[in-house]
Order: structure tokens, then sequence, then C-alpha cells
């Protein structure tokens, strides 16, 4: 038995009671773990990063090769009757409210294509003439127009004309701050915001604006870059929103 009072006696020296009569705690810690959990943290953050922006570049290569496809390539070598507009600006995250005064979120009109017009409540001769074009191009679509809604947004606090009401059924009513509309859309040189129609992609950028100087003569030059554009965007482009049925 000396050889268990030996072990007995080492262990006593090897740990000596605490000042209160108990054992002291055996110290389990390992020093230098935190930092190695931080550098395994930061990889996995750097991971994820590059993760989502192969997964962003793998939903945007659709647009951009439709894109490049109407306006680099052009194996016709045709030129655009509207001005492309570099960068692309989104819509902005404002209220708008119907001619009734119910808030819409304008950002919610994502999801198809827009064909946008700008003007005063009282609708001017000019104003009427937009929103006559803007139906009938939608309508020379044929099968393709549900891709695209026609859009007036009133940048005043005047009331529409009642006879303005059945074009108003047909189309997207929205009144619009001035302020967040002059921040979004921007005019040609020389030109008022009222003067252009605006086109809208599917995923909320403005990308085109059509010459101030369309009229029913010329119409059918706008018509053109639309057909092109729903054609070239047909592969990753469908009629009606996500969120709402058209």
């Amino acid at each position: 038995m000396s050889g268990s009072n030996s072990s007995d006696a080492s262990f006593a020296h090897a740990a000596p009671p605490h000042e209160n009569g108990g054992a002291v705690p055996l110290d389990l810690s390992v020093h230098g773990m935190p930092a190695a959990g931080d550098a395994l943290r930061a990889q996995r953050t750097r991971s994820g990063r590059w993760q989502m922006m192969a997964v962003l570049l793998v939903c945007a290569a659709p647009v951009i090769a439709s894109y490049f496809t109407y306006y680099i390539v052009r194996p016709e070598g045709r030129r655009n009757f509207g001005e492309l507009i570099q960068p692309q600006r989104p819509l902005p995250e404002v209220l708008a409210h119907t001619p009734d005064g119910a808030p819409v979120a304008l950002s919610s009109l994502k999801g198809q294509w827009l064909l946008v017009s700008v003007a005063g409540g009282q609708c001017d001769a000019a104003c009427e003439e937009h929103l006559y074009l803007q139906r009938q191009l939608r309508e020379g679509l044929g099968r393709e127009k549900d891709r695209l809604d026609w859009v007036w947004l009133i940048n005043d606090q005047a009331q529409p004309p009642a006879a303005l009401a059945p074009a108003m059924a047909q189309a997207q009513v929205l009144r619009v701050d001035p302020q967040a509309l002059a921040a979004w859309l921007q005019p040609a040189a020389g030109q008022r915001l009222e003067d252009h129609l605006y086109l809208v992609d599917p995923m909320g950028h403005w990308m085109l604006r059509m010459p101030a100087a369309l009229d029913k003569s010329n119409a059918s030059k706008a018509k053109r870059d639309l057909d092109r554009l729903l054609r070239a965007a047909s592969s990753w482009d469908q009629a009606g929103r996500a969120d709402a049925a058209h």
C-alpha cells in the first residue's frame, strides 16, 4: 500500500486545498482558440460573399445578354429610335397615389415593361397625344402586349378631366411628387419632362427615352424599338407581375 500512499501524497502536493477548504477547480482553458475561430468566421464570410456575387451574376446574365444583343451586336447595323440611358436608373422607393388618393408604392410597378408619360392632371393636347400613342403602341404589339403596361404619372395636384376616364381605365395612372420624378427621369437637353415617353424594363430600370418629336408619323419607329427589345428579352421576361396577376 506504500504505492498508494505515495500517490496520495503527490496528488495532495499538486493540488493544494482552496482557502475555503475546497479543491481548486481544474483549469481546462485552451489559449489561442478565439483567434483561430475568428479566422474561420472571416473565411466563411468571404466565401459567402463570393457565392452571393456568383448568384447575382447568374440571375443578371440573361438581362445583360439581351441588352448586349440589342444594343451592341446589331447584326443588321440598325439604329435605335429611342435613346439608351446610361447608367440605367431604378424606380425610386417613393409613395405614389391613385387619382382617388389610394397610396401605391411606385416600385410595385416592377415586373412588367412600362411605357411611361408624365403630365399634369388637366392633360393638355400634348398629354392626350402621348396617351393615345401609348395605347396604340401597346396594342400594336399583338400577342406580346400583355408584357407591357402604359403608365401616366401625374406631376401636380390637378384632377384629370372626366372625358379621360375610358383611357385611364386601361392605363396605370398615379400621382407622383414632381421632385421625386425629376430625380428619376430626365428629359433631353432643351426639352421638358413632359415631352418624352420613357421605357422601363421589368426589373424597374429606366433604360430608354423616346424622342420629343414622337408623333403618329414616326410612331412605327418607336414600335420597332419595342418589338426588338421584347424579342431580345423573351428568354427571361414573361407577361404578368410575380406578385400580382396582370
